[in-house]
């Protein structure tokens, strides 16, 4: 039963964040929305099998499985996920590039994960050396991984409250990098 309770509060505490986050930028309705199917049962269930408290679940149960039906399950309806944005054409599979809008929100996600799993540990540096660690086995569009690492490479050299000022303010205009 504690591991449960535990991954609902994780979850939640993961989702309150990143609505804040994404408020602060901005993105009020992602912000509601972001996450919800993490309350469905195929991703409660992959939750509270493996759930650990440091990481998240679904890379347990893809070391397990191979695989995560929670993950297949959860990317396939969030588009702030890179892997949302992949598609099958005559050449093979191939990446999309992501709106910027999901990008943003891929960022809080990103930066508010980091902040939960790894909590007094946490700096403004974490996302990026996290994105840094598995950038070389991701298949995403250029346009996409410029955006999400200069976001992420901002942050860590100028801090959150900065980094959210600055999306601001290119969030109309676009970013121009």
């Amino acid at each position: 039963m504690s591991k449960i309770l535990s991954h609902l509060k994780t979850i939640t505490r993961h989702k309150i964040k990143v609505t804040h986050l994404c408020f602060r930028c901005h993105l009020y309705k992602q912000g509601i929305l972001h996450d919800l199917s993490k309350y469905s049962p195929i991703e409660l269930k992959t939750g509270f099998h493996y759930y650990q408290g440091f990481r998240s679940p679904i890379d347990a149960e893809k070391e397990e499985k191979g695989y995560s039906l929670g993950w297949l399950h959860h990317k396939g309806r969030n588009k702030h996920h890179w892997e949302y944005w992949l598609d099958f054409g005559k050449d093979g599979i191939y990446a999309c590039r992501m709106p910027e809008n999901y990008v943003i929100e891929m960022f809080c996600d990103r930066v508010a994960a980091s902040m939960i799993y790894q909590g007094d540990n946490y700096t403004d540096r974490s996302a990026l050396d996290y994105y840094i660690q598995g950038r070389h086995r991701i298949l995403i569009h250029k346009d996409t991984d410029r955006l999400i690492y200069h976001l992420l490479e901002y942050l860590a050299n100028h801090g959150l409250d900065q980094t959210v000022e600055y999306i601001v303010k290119h969030r109309k205009t676009g970013f121009h990098i």
